[in-house]
């Protein structure tokens, strides 16, 4: 078990990153394969068997940690809903691909895998409880308390982009309206603004007005959300991951400002907000850190 390995997994909607990992979490070597179109869960899994195969062509990893965007079941074996795949409902996939590999698979929310990557060897490495925000094109989170994921009694805890925001906003595919995912997501971004981040964010690095304007906005949004979260959980730090965070620096202080003015100093004492460490790594790594637990409990 010394050289031990295991592989990680992170499925998204357009690429499949891979990863195989040591115990400490160093990532002995990597792959991105494209999603197949339509991403149909046999499909996904043909690919997914195929990319095991060229990360472990000796055969020598101990198990498989996968993050699916959207809920997994509590005991980590099926991928209820994933947003964005086509026909992803109730997928056995754990079963699947313990069929196909002979290898212990264990089944995350992509959000909350990139949240225990960065409780591993991220920003959130120093803390035992905090919460992170993945603001990509949908808003995802993550729990952690007393050191370990916080996924609820049936898997699905942890929404955190779904909470409230505005109770008249916009209809979102929750079955919501105005959550938070419809004020700080990209596609949120490309609604309320006509601009990509990427654009926003250059803009602001130009001193632009309007775009400063607009982060100040966006942040005074983000603070007024994560407010009920502080009140609920008292967080020591929260970590702001996923490609918006890109523009952090912009948007960090009318957030920051935001919490001060609505949160008792008794419910954010010492609270950090911090940036995410390991960008598009987090969901793999913390795949392989689901599969390093998987097989501790076998």
């Amino acid at each position: 078990m010394v050289n031990s390995q295991v592989i990680g997994i992170d499925l998204g909607g357009t690429a499949i990153k891979l990863g195989r990992f040591d115990r400490d979490g160093n990532c002995l070597q990597s792959l991105t394969v494209a999603t197949p179109q339509p991403s149909t869960p046999e499909a996904v899994v043909a690919v997914m068997v195929d990319a095991i195969a060229q990360i472990d062509s000796d055969n020598q990893t101990l198990a498989i940690g996968v993050g699916t965007p959207g809920p997994a079941d509590a005991k980590g074996r099926i991928a209820k809903i994933a947003i964005n795949l086509a026909g992803w409902q109730d997928v056995p996939l754990a079963d699947w691909l313990e069929a196909k590999t002979g290898k212990p698979t264990i089944v995350g929310n992509d959000a909350n895998c990139a949240g225990l990557g960065e409780s591993w060897l991220g920003a959130g490495r120093y803390f035992q409880n905090f919460i992170m925000l993945t603001l990509g094109t949908g808003v995802g989170g993550a729990i952690i308390l007393d050191g370990k994921l916080f996924i609820g009694h049936q898997g699905a805890g942890g929404e955190l982009g779904l909470i409230s925001f505005n109770p008249d906003g916009p209809v979102c595919n929750s079955g919501n309206r105005g959550s938070l995912e419809q004020y700080t997501s990209i596609t949120a971004i490309r609604r309320r603004s006509g601009k990509e981040p990427h654009e926003l964010s250059t803009l602001a690095h130009a001193a632009d007005a309007e775009a400063l304007k607009f982060w100040q906005e966006y942040g005074r949004d983000l603070g007024i959300g994560l407010t009920s979260l502080i009140y609920v959980l008292t967080p020591e730090a929260i970590v702001i991951g996923g490609g918006i965070s890109a523009s952090f620096q912009f948007f960090l202080p009318a957030m920051k400002a935001e919490i001060d003015q609505r949160v008792m100093p008794t419910s954010r004492a010492g609270l950090q907000i911090l940036s995410a460490e390991l960008g598009n790594a987090a969901g793999m790594v913390g795949a392989a850190k689901l599969a390093w637990q998987q097989l501790s409990r076998l």
